[in-house]
C-alpha cells in the first residue's frame, strides 16, 4: 500500500524515488499519502516492474533497488513464477549504477535461499552488508512474524568492475 516507499522517501527528501506497483489500491494509497505529506520526490508507475526496468530505465542509472516481500509462490510447482530468477537479477544489476545497492527481503526461508543463490550468481553483483536505507516494517513482515517466519534481508552491491572469472 506504499507505506515503505513513503517512509523511505520522507527520510531522504533529497533523493528521487520511483515506485512501481500493479496493485491499484496500493497505487492509490501511495498517491494519496504522497499528496497528504506534500512529497515532491516520489513518482509512481502502475505497471509491471520488469517491463518498467526493460523499457523505461536506462542502464547504470539507479542508486538502489528495493524488492521487499515479493510473492513467494510457496508451492514447489509454482516456483517458476517467482519474480527472482536469473534474467531479472541480470536486468536489475544492469540498471544499478556502479556501487548501487539491491536490497531484497522475504519471510520465506526457501525463497531467501533462492534469492541469495540467484543474486549471488550474477557477475555484476557482490554481497554487501547493508543497503541504501533501512527497511521500514511492512504489513508483509508483520504477517510473516505472526506466522512465526524469520525475516531475511539480502544486500548486494553492483560491482564497479566486472567480476574476475
Amino acid at each position: 500500500m506504499g507505506e515503505t516507499t513513503l517512509a523511505i522517501a520522507k527520510e531522504y527528501p533529497e533523493v528521487d524515488f520511483i515506485a512501481v506497483e500493479v496493485h491499484g489500491p496500493g497505487v492509490g494509497s501511495l498517491l494519496n499519502a504522497v499528496e497528504r505529506e506534500r512529497l515532491t520526490n516520489v513518482r509512481v508507475i502502475r505497471h509491471d516492474a520488469v517491463e518498467v526496468l526493460e523499457q523505461m530505465v536506462a542502464d547504470a542509472t539507479l542508486l538502489a533497488i528495493h524488492l521487499f516481500f515479493p510473492d513467494p509462490w510457496p508451492k514447489t510447482r509454482h516456483h517458476k513464477r517467482r519474480l527472482v530468477q536469473p534474467p531479472l537479477a541480470s536486468l536489475m544489476a544492469r540498471k544499478l549504477m556502479p556501487g548501487g545497492t539491491l536490497h531484497a527481503a522475504t519471510d520465506w526461508p526457501d525463497y531467501a535461499e533462492q534469492m541469495a543463490a540467484v543474486f549471488g550468481a550474477e557477475p555484476l553483483l557482490q554481497p554487501a552488508n547493508s543497503g541504501f536505507a533501512a527497511r521500514p516494517s511492512t504489513k508483509f513482515e508483520s504477517r510473516g512474524r505472526r506466522l512465526g517466519h524469520s525475516i531475511r534481508d539480502l544486500y548486494f552491491r553492483r560491482r564497479t568492475a566486472p567480476a574476475a572469472r
